[in-house]
């Protein structure tokens, strides 16, 4: 069985749905959320925790029988940076010393896109030394810093870590409004019958629907045998805002969405990951394209509220 922490979240829901197609019994723990997606109904076991309290995690264990962890579950900073990192750095912490106590084949810790900020190569890869950089984020300061502590934690322990550099995921279960990703506050803005602020239409970037997201990750896991610790996890190719506009306008007829030519602040290019790794040891291959994750979208909007 694998555990996915986090499992109610975006990403941890498509992640725990990918891997109960691929066969796999999942079971998904939530700390606050409790409305199950509905699919994951009947499909999943979900067990309520607090991943900062250190027995409780390890109880898993006597319930369940953990061969795969994939720890995604965490917080939103507030106020206090100090309150975010704690949280967040004690529930890695209490992770990784279930999956030594487990003896789980493979651990799997989200990170992020972001660790490659200061980079000027595009696309970003794996190979890439992180550089020494402001980063934009205390999420992102946390992502970069698990990485190193993740991979020093497991030494010797026969558990694998895996480190999921995570691209730029939007679609069913995010906020609507979320500050994380344009995309969704701009479609709600249009499903509203607003006209949202106008686009450049060079514009864009690294840009990946969740459901893919979610099984790129469950390929990770799935796999036989993994020849390296850190993949990037998206679509592997920049999006663009005109791919965007054109994909409402072709879902949503009636909308009133603006373009403008070029690219707001001159000449450049937006940074994307490269999935080559990726691709090479799973077999994985973005279903979605812009046009097609903005239809599925907008599908599921109907239905529900995020």
């Amino acid at each position: 069985m694998i555990l996915v922490t986090g499992g109610l979240g975006m990403i941890g829901a498509h992640t725990a749905r990918a891997l109960v197609d691929l066969g796999h019994e999942v079971v998904v723990t939530s700390h606050r959320q409790t409305e199950l997606p509905s699919f994951l109904t009947g499909k999943v076991v979900v067990e309520s925790l607090d991943v900062t309290n250190p027995d409780a995690f390890l109880a898993l264990g006597d319930r369940h029988e953990i061969s795969d962890i994939v720890h995604l579950a965490g917080s939103i900073p507030g106020d206090d940076p100090i309150d975010f990192f704690r949280t967040d750095l004690t529930g890695l912490l209490n992770a990784l010393a279930a999956a030594r106590a487990w003896g789980v084949r493979r651990f799997a810790v989200a990170s992020s896109l972001g660790v490659y900020t200061g980079r000027s190569e595009i696309p970003w890869h794996e190979e890439l030394s992180l550089p020494t950089a402001d980063l934009p984020h205390p999420i992102v300061a946390f992502k970069k810093a698990a990485e190193p502590l993740t991979l020093n934690a497991l030494q010797g322990s026969g558990v694998q870590p895996v480190l999921l550099r995570i691209g730029s995921v939007w679609g069913p279960l995010m906020d609507p409004d979320s500050p994380f990703n344009p995309i969704p506050p701009y479609i709600s803005s249009v499903l509203r019958g607003e006209t949202p602020r106008a686009l450049y239409s060079d514009d864009g970037g690294d840009l990946c629907y969740a459901p893919d997201a979610g099984r790129a990750i469950a390929l990770l896991m799935d796999a036989d045998e993994l020849r390296h610790s850190t993949y990037n996890v998206s679509s592997g190719r920049a999006a663009t805002n005109g791919e965007l506009v054109e994909a409402v306008r072709a879902v949503v007829p009636e909308s009133h969405v603006e373009l403008l030519p070029g690219r707001e602040n001159g000449a450049g290019v937006d940074p994307y990951v490269d999935i080559t790794r990726l691709t090479a040891e799973t077999g994985f291959e973005p279903a979605f394209d812009v046009a097609a994750a903005v239809a599925d979208y907008v599908g599921w909007r109907g239905e529900n509220r995020r």
